[in-house]
């Protein structure tokens, strides 16, 4: 387990100047991650379960995986008794699942605030923001390449939303920046900006260890050895294939005890079969593979069994979201994920849809409705996504980030305690009464229904006073409001003298490369 009690110096903390900047500070209300009390939707009955797991043995031992240019990792497996011919690894039956079992069934991902440390697993969600897209929308200044300074809004908005647990990594691409210096200018904005977790980098070896090391700076070096402080997204090139580049990061986090979710990329019909049941298997047999990796890499690295999956327009190739199979194949993803004790990521607030309109919001109620219900523990993605993932929207982020509100109390489940039943109340009313007034209704009516801090819930007059805005409209005066109100949380100034020293001195050692 990496859940390991903290026994190394977390950062530097303790001088004068950090607890006056501490007192001085304001601090923003976040919701613990969502602990559900409800079922989770089992759409797979045994016979389908075990056809999927048998079928999914039967690719790697005869079809095999590849590993290309990664000679270390075909001898780890070679080591581990797989085939190896070129770079395609064929598994012995078994031997995967058995290599799997080291994995820890949860972890703790620790922030620099301990209020806001996560625990990955169980029956926990987590939520965290979109990632990766390299164009940015707004109202105002529409489609556009993403700069820092857009990266650094996300950063704030994600730390001031309430329902958001997590600060998650590529929150939007910098391309601003240099390609091969980015990453240092990421991990600076989630780690000063904000208190809650954060991902690392995975773009290359060397990106993945100066995470490892900035972490160090942060946190302890002895801390980062003995605890998980990163989560970080490895994805495998569908199908069946593992790249020297995310296998290089996988390794680096691995052997500093840092989490990783190793997650297929899937668009049905192009990286993967047509059908569920095909596409469950191969979902399987990678993910079965990755995480066997890791515990070659190092027995016991925390992961995650990731699941990306869409479906594909047969008319234009162009990826679809919130559809029935996506739903499907999740939920069956869902079920393999917890036959294997391991955490589950999958789901976010997935749409195809040009702008944060009626579109985006079936697609992505549909998508954020079916990740909770599939038992998901991690989910990337959960605001902020517009355009099949090529782009982060501000006004989607708040809408996104305000609806996560549904999921916290939907994952609560019915109360039937004596104050849930409210047999005073229906006796003070009686028959022809209303419970406007009634105790009952007067002792719980700020805690009895969710409210969106969006939403306009006003009557027809007063919203056309108001300037008769849609949600959108809404969404653009909530980002400017956050972005306003945000305070940056404490640090230690020593700290941050360390991360700036450690930035500038990485970014001296290389040329600028936007390649």
């Amino acid at each position: 387990m990496t859940d390991t009690a903290a026994t190394g110096r977390r950062g530097r903390g303790g001088g004068g100047a950090a607890r006056r900047a501490e007192r001085s500070a304001v601090s923003f209300e976040t919701a613990k991650y969502i602990e559900r009390n409800i079922p989770n939707f089992e759409i797979l009955n045994e016979e389908a379960l075990q056809i999927i797991e048998d079928n999914a043995e039967t690719i790697l031992a005869e079809i095999g995986v590849n590993f290309p240019d990664n000679p270390a990792a075909l001898q780890r497996w070679r080591d581990a008794g797989a085939q190896v011919d070129g770079e395609r690894v064929r598994i012995p039956k078994g031997l995967a699942r058995e290599l799997c079992k080291t994995a820890p069934s949860q972890y703790t991902q620790h922030a620099r605030n301990p209020e806001r440390n996560v625990v990955v697993g169980g029956r926990n969600l987590v939520l965290a923001p979109v990632y990766g897209p390299p164009f940015v929308r707004d109202a105002v200044g529409g489609r556009r390449y993403a700069t820092l300074d857009d990266f650094q809004k996300f950063v704030k908005l994600a730390y001031m939303s309430k329902w958001l647990h997590h600060s998650g990594g590529t929150v939007c691409e910098p391309t601003d920046i240099p390609v091969n210096k980015r990453h240092l200018d990421m991990l600076y904005a989630h780690m000063t900006l904000s208190d809650k977790p954060f991902m690392g980098s995975v773009t290359e070896p060397s990106r993945a260890q100066d995470s490892v090391d900035m972490c160090g700076v942060l946190f302890g070096e002895d801390f980062v050895q003995q605890n998980t402080v990163m989560t970080s997204l490895i994805n495998i090139n569908s199908p069946m294939t593992f790249d020297d580049v995310m296998m290089g990061a996988l390794e680096v986090y691995a052997k500093n005890n840092q989490a990783c979710i190793i997650s297929p990329f899937i668009v049905g019909g192009a990286m993967a079969p047509v059908s569920v049941m095909g596409t469950l298997t191969q979902v399987l047999a990678e993910v079965l593979a990755g995480i066997a990796y890791s515990q070659l890499c190092r027995k016991g690295a925390p992961v995650i069994f990731g699941a990306f999956v869409t479906s594909i327009d047969m008319n234009s190739g162009a990826p679809t979201f919130g559809t029935p199979e996506a739903a499907h194949i999740t939920y069956g993803a869902g079920q393999l994920a917890r036959r294997m004790g391991l955490p589950f990521r999958s789901a976010g607030s997935f749409c195809g849809s040009k702008l944060p309109d009626a579109q985006a919001a079936y697609e992505t109620s549909n998508s954020l409705n079916m990740g909770l219900l599939s038992g998901v523990n991690f989910m990337l993605h959960a605001c902020g996504w517009l355009e099949g993932g090529l782009v982060s929207s501000f006004e989607k982020f708040v809408m996104d980030a305000d609806q996560l509100g549904t999921l916290h109390h939907l994952a609560q489940g019915v109360a039937i305690d004596e104050n849930a039943q409210a047999m005073d109340a229906i006796r003070e009313v009686g028959p022809g009464g209303h419970y406007l007034g009634c105790a009952h209704t007067q002792a719980n009516f700020k805690s009895a229904f969710w409210k969106s801090d969006l939403l306009d819930y006003k009557p027809f007059e007063t919203w056309q006073d108001d300037g008769a805005r849609d949600t959108q409209a809404l969404a653009t005066l909530r980002v400017e409001k956050m972005l306003n109100d945000y305070q940056q949380p404490a640090i230690d100034p020593a700290v941050v003298e360390a991360l700036d020293a450690f930035v500038a001195k990485r970014k001296a050692a290389e040329p600028d490369s936007f390649m």
